[in-house]
């Protein structure tokens, strides 16, 4: 790592049990008049719609609770219509990936509209036509980065899209653990392995930087102290605080570098397969690990030693194994989905997958190459 590059964005983070309570505050100090709230049907159904309403009172002008994984285009331009019709100045994504991404998607779609055409900023400080605060309930991580994904349906077929505009960071991300105390077991594990991915990721990113590296390394020591605490008992805020640091942290880590096979694989099996994030997350990481791990074993040692694995009398290459193997030990310790065909994916569409999870340029910034379908349908039968 002699040479790296790294880039910062116009955010800020507020972190904290309680957190939730600063957002009046928030709103007013950006001057925010009227937001729109996007999320999923659940925060209706457990009252945090009701906090939002409460706390922002006739600053609220609309709410768009139905959003649905993966980011549908038809959802998007639907959410879009509906912002326009109110003349919105920001965006609340509260959630997990999917309306936060949901919310990226729709300040995208709002200034294309406004520019009359795609346009991306050139600057990681570029101010958005319409800003997002985000309000993040699980660990997904995408409050902390530029990148989104829309899943395109055309003819039968869902093909999911991402994209990277600095503006779409959200300029505020409230992080309050209290919102993670009833978060499902299933929920909680999934996206706490999609915060570990993106540790892993991070690590070993062929743009990995000082920082970048910093960040993965201590998100992996606090999530692999608290995943599972956690998933044990929901209620745990110490656990939850924890947990929250640890997704906070591989969000940032991740949000500084190039992604790789794991997450251009998971997009792929997301979008055109139907696989939750989380659960995509859940079988495909032993498998990147595993693939990747003769490229990057000082990288995956160091990972290994995060976890608490001890490094005596052990090489780079046996630490680096024995990360794989806790990894996957803790996705099946939570009783995690760990083959695509549990998930659902059809053998035969295995080939398709494989064509289309190469072209992603995620998977083309992996450390170690992978230049043909082949090697991506080998990785999928593998995980099948």
């Amino acid at each position: 790592m002699n040479k790296f590059h790294y880039t910062s964005y116009n955010q800020e983070v507020i972190f904290g049990a309680g957190s939730l309570a600063h957002l009046s505050e928030v709103v007013d100090r950006f001057q925010w008049g009227r937001l729109m709230l996007l999320t999923g049907g659940s925060a209706r159904r457990n009252g945090r719609v009701a906090q939002i309403e409460a706390a922002l009172g006739p600053r609220l002008v609309a709410t768009y609770d139905r959003v649905q994984p993966h980011v549908p285009d038809f959802q998007v331009a639907e959410a879009a219509a509906l912002a326009i019709k109110n003349d919105i100045d920001a965006l609340i994504g509260m959630g997990g990936g999917s309306p936060i991404g949901m919310a990226k998607a729709v300040s995208s779609a709002l200034e294309e509209k406004h520019l009359g055409g795609q346009s991306h900023a050139a600057s990681p400080r570029g101010s958005p036509l319409v800003p997002i605060l985000a309000i993040p309930t699980t660990y997904a991580g995408s409050e902390m980065t530029t990148v989104f994904g829309v899943t395109h349906h055309n003819g039968g077929t869902a093909h999911k899209i991402t994209a990277t505009d600095a503006r779409v960071t959200p300029r505020s991300v409230l992080y309050d653990p209290l919102l993670t105390l009833d978060l499902p077991p299933e929920m909680t594990a999934t996206t706490g392995i999609n915060a570990l991915a993106h540790c892993i990721e991070a690590l070993y990113s062929i743009t990995r930087n000082p920082l970048s590296t910093a960040a993965a390394l201590s998100g992996v020591r606090h999530i692999a102290n608290s995943l599972t605490r956690c998933y044990a008992a929901g209620d745990d805020l110490q656990a939850r605080t924890e947990m929250m640091t640890g997704s906070y942290l591989a969000g940032t880590a991740l949000a500084h570098v190039a992604m790789g096979l794991h997450h251009g694989l998971c997009h792929v099996l997301g979008g055109s397969a139907g696989v939750p994030h989380g659960i995509a997350n859940s079988i495909v990481l032993p498998h990147a690990m595993r693939y990747n791990l003769d490229a990057t074993a000082p990288e995956l040692a160091r990972a290994a030693e995060a976890m608490g694995i001890s490094q005596e009398s052990r090489s780079p290459d046996s630490a680096a194994q024995a990360a794989v193997q806790r990894v996957s030990e803790l996705i099946r310790q939570m009783h995690l989905p760990m083959r695509l065909r549990d998930a659902g994916v059809n053998e035969a569409d295995l080939p398709l997958l494989a064509q289309l999870a190469v072209g992603s340029r995620a998977v083309q910034s992996n450390p170690k190459p992978i230049s043909d379908a082949a090697q991506m349908e080998a990785i999928l039968r593998a995980a099948w």
